[in-house]
Parts: C-alpha cells; sequence; structure tokens
C-alpha cells in the first residue's frame, strides 16, 4: 500500500496483476482516489466483456455512420475519461490491432473515433489490469511487447490469498460488517472451527469468493457466531470437521496432486465441478488428469489397456 500511495501521485500508467478475484479493480478505484485526479472521472472497461467488433468504438468512439446501427455519434473511454482516469481491466484480451491504437493513443495522448478524420487530444491517466502473467502473455503472443514497455513505469502485483492467508481474519471480520449492514443482521464474529475451516480453504476464487461466503454465512445463520455449519458445503467433511490432506515427506508433486485431487472429490461427494472450482481447475482439465491417472494405473504389469489408450491418435 505504500507503493501504491507513491504511484498514485504520479501520472505514470500502472499494470495492476493478480488472479480473478484479488480487488484489482478495488485496487485501480483506491490509485485514482488517492491521486491528483480524483476529482475528474474514473472509468472502467472491462475489454474481455466487449465483442472483438466493438471494442474500437468503445474505446475511442465513433461518428454518426461509422458502421451499421451507429445513428449518432458517440465518444469512446478515453474521452469519458478525459482529466480523470481510465482501468482497461484485461487488457490483454484485445487483438494485436487494438494494442497497437492504444500504444498510440499512450504516446500521442490523441485519439481518432472510428469513422472520424480529426484527432482529439485527451488528458488520461491509464491502470491497466490482467490475471495473466505478463511475461507469459508476451510470449504467446498475446501481449505487445512495445506496449508492456511503455506500460511497465508501475507493475502492482496482487498475491492470492491463499497466499496471505494471516490476512483473512481481518478480511473477515470486515465482510461480517458489511453483510451486517446489507442484509441488517448482528453476527458477531466466526466461530474458532469456523475460521479454521477458512484457512484451511484453498480459496480459487480469492477475496471476491470470501466475500460471498461471508455474506451466506451472515445470512443463513440462526445464532450471534458464525458456526462450521454455516458455511457452504465445501468447507465440512461428511463429520463435520474441516478437511485435511496429510502428505509424508518425499513424495513426488504428481503423487501429492493425485491425491489432493482424489480427497477432493470425496469432500463434494463426487461432484467434479464442484472439486474443479475448489482446486482452481477447469473442469475439462480434472478429467484430463484423471482420465492420466487412469491410464498410468493400468499401465502397471499385467495390464496394457492404459498404454494402448494412451498411444490412440
Amino acid at each position: 500500500m505504500d507503493l501504491v500511495a507513491r504511484a498514485a501521485c504520479s501520472s505514470a500508467p500502472v499494470i495492476i496483476t493478480g488472479e480473478s478475484g484479488t480487488g484489482k479493480e478495488h485496487l485501480a478505484r483506491i490509485i485514482h482516489n488517492l491521486s491528483p485526479r480524483s476529482a475528474g472521472p474514473y472509468v472502467a472497461v472491462n475489454c474481455a466483456a466487449i465483442p472483438e467488433m466493438l471494442i474500437e468504438s468503445e474505446l475511442f468512439g465513433h461518428e454518426r455512420g461509422a458502421f451499421t446501427g451507429a445513428d449518432r455519434s458517440r465518444e469512446g473511454c478515453f474521452e469519458s475519461a478525459n482529466g480523470g482516469t481510465l482501468l482497461l481491466d484485461e487488457f490483454v484480451e484485445m487483438r494485436p490491432d487494438m494494442q497497437a491504437k492504444f500504444l498510440r493513443a499512450l504516446q500521442e495522448r490523441k485519439i481518432r473515433r472510428l469513422g472520424g478524420n480529426r484527432e482529439v487530444t485527451v488528458d488520461v491517466r491509464v491502470l491497466a489490469a490482467t490475471n495473466q502473467p505478463l511475461k507469459h502473455a508476451i510470449s504467446k503472443g498475446l501481449l505487445r511487447e512495445d506496449l508492456y514497455y511503455r506500460l511497465n513505469v508501475f507493475v502492482l502485483d496482487l498475491p492470492p490469498l491463499r497466499e496471505r492467508i494471516e490476512e483473512l481474519p481481518a478480511l473477515v471480520a470486515d465482510f461480517i460488517r458489511e453483510a451486517n449492514r446489507d442484509h441488517n443482521r448482528e453476527i458477531e464474529g466466526v466461530s474458532a472451527d469456523g475460521l479454521e475451516a477458512l484457512k484451511a480453504y484453498r480459496w480459487p476464487g480469492n477475496i471476491r469468493e470470501l466475500r460471498n461466503v461471508i455474506h451466506h454465512a451472515v445470512i443463513v445463520s440462526k445464532q450471534r457466531t458464525i458456526s462450521l455449519e454455516d458455511l457452504p458445503p465445501e468447507f465440512c467433511s461428511p463429520n463435520g470437521k474441516a478437511e485435511s490432506l496429510t502428505v509424508p515427506l518425499g513424495s513426488s508433486l504428481d503423487e501429492v496432486e493425485r491425491a489432493l485431487i482424489g480427497r477432493t472429490i470425496e469432500l463434494t461427494g463426487g461432484n467434479k465441478m464442484q472439486a474443479a472450482r475448489m482446486l482452481g481447475l477447469g473442469v475439462r482439465t480434472l478429467y484430463r488428469r484423471l482420465e492420466r491417472y487412469a491410464g498410468s494405473e493400468s499401465d502397471r504389469p499385467g495390464n496394457n489397456a492404459g498404454l494402448a489408450r494412451r498411444t490412440r491418435p
């Protein structure tokens, strides 16, 4: 937060990285509120949520008749944010040609509306957020290297909740206060076993998921304190205790992964979609790993079925 405060005082662009749900947009608004531009507009746009054919119009605006259905001129996000801050969330999702136009707007502080022939000067402080590792995005051709170096003045990386679990009690207390206010409740806290279950969870959805879990618990709790039974099913084993996994030292990563996936599927009662969500995996990825484990089991001496399956085109 000290670095955030220093970055906010400048007009330099900032890249905010972190997994989904870590609070990137919240951090962007903090930067705006702490900046000399706080009295100006704050405009946030999710590049991944805009169809490819509309992204240029959304960012730079368009003139009347620029395309079918453009019955009037419209300013884009750059003009709307003039004098303030523009957050481009998931900016890596922009096509390379759009990234080039974005880079030009950053360098020249001018934009041209789609279908227009005049340039408009804009004074905008740009913040860019992504849940993808930047170097990986460059190597895969998803992010232009020249755009990265233009934006790479401040990079603020938000760690996932599982890597800062010591902050969880304070976050829980804050979300309880928020939920009490939103739902007219008077919950005072979380029981010891409930808090341990929250700490043991992997939190694939990060702080956004924690907020939803606490709001759910505040709504359903019949006591003044949230108990383990008030938490969603994935936080409890059938006997009502927080689930855990003990791994002996010397185990290979493959063995640990196999055991974790197996125990998680047991915990969810065989619900693989829920297990995938808890593990932070896509459902297809989970099924591929299960197939790989099944293949390795059948590849043991005396059974060639797995080998045949894996070598099939």
